[in-house]
């Protein structure tokens, strides 16, 4: 019997889907072309499914490092607590996808799970963080591994991740079969 393949969301403008900000994408062809043959892809792009457009305004997280707002940079408009709603909506639903991993896009504002600048409402850096969705996927979900795009690059960062998945599907998978 062949294991079926572990589910992992994804940052669909990795697949190199068309949903970034600027109409574009950032398609990564280790993520496709190899990691592919071995995953099935769960893509979640959180400010399209949230409602905004393509393209749309840029945007950046503002305030207090702690508890940063995810606000448009020219216009200044707030998405924070619709984006949260937003986002506490898919993690319940993303419950029943049996994920065992996640890649998402580094640097993103919403989706990024670290490294995203923090700048004061004077546009002063005063902070490093994870974007709104990225951060709260990963106080939901602790125990599902994740990485971003720019260290699936690192062989070493990609081996564990990889590792990782692949243990914690056969861990998903046995206790399936003690039920």
């Amino acid at each position: 019997m062949t294991m079926k393949k572990p589910c992992v969301g994804i940052s669909p403008c990795l697949l190199g889907k068309k949903v970034r900000y600027d109409g574009g994408h950032r398609r990564n062809r280790y993520i496709t072309d190899i990691l592919g043959k071995y995953f099935g892809w769960i893509p979640v792009c959180p400010e399209v499914e949230y409602g905004l457009g393509i393209p749309r305004e840029p945007m950046q997280l503002v305030g207090d490092p702690a508890k940063p707002r995810l606000v448009t940079i020219s216009t200044g408009i707030d998405h924070t607590d619709g984006m949260m709603k937003w986002a506490e909506k898919k993690l319940v639903e993303l419950e029943k996808e049996d994920l065992c991993g996640f890649i998402f896009k580094s640097k993103s504002p919403s989706s990024a799970i670290r490294g995203v600048t923090i700048l004061s409402p004077s546009g002063v850096e005063c902070g490093i963080g994870a974007g709104i969705f990225g951060g709260a996927f990963i106080k939901h979900f602790s125990m599902i591994p994740v990485i971003d795009d720019d260290r699936l690059g690192d062989p070493v960062l990609r081996k564990d991740f990889l590792e990782k998945v692949f243990a914690f599907k056969r861990s998903r998978d046995s206790k399936e079969k003690k039920r």
